[in-house]
């Protein structure tokens, strides 16, 4: 069973990742207020451009990258405060397959994790 200095040692680790990964992700998106954990990636304001001042193409091209890196960060996001609620609720740390406990050395690596390396 998990000691509680391992969970906290987890529960920061996760915080600060929580916040690296919004601020990155206001860097060029912007949280959605209707839906908790979502963000809308800036579309290029590329109205009124001639063809010669345009780089709409390129721009289009940077938006679409960004959406993928949108979805993994928010995908990640979602995990994390999702182990976030299990620590409140008492039941981090567990294989969502199994029910075994997931090893201290697992989670140091992926605190987020929700399976055992068996189940992974």
């Amino acid at each position: 069973m998990l000691q509680k200095q391992q969970i906290k040692e987890l529960k920061a680790k996760l915080l600060k990742e929580k916040e690296e990964i919004e601020a990155g992700l206001k860097d060029f998106a912007k949280a959605d207020p209707k839906l908790k954990g979502d963000f809308d990636t800036k579309f290029p304001d590329i109205a009124g451009q001639t063809a010669e001042e345009s780089e709409s193409a390129d721009e289009v091209e940077e938006y679409e990258n960004k959406l993928h890196i949108e979805h993994v960060l928010e995908s990640r996001l979602g995990d994390i405060n999702e182990a976030l609620e299990k620590i409140q609720k008492d039941s981090y740390g567990i294989c969502e397959n199994c029910g075994k406990e997931i090893p201290f050395e697992r989670l140091q690596a992926n605190p987020a994790a929700k399976n055992c390396a068996t189940h992974n």
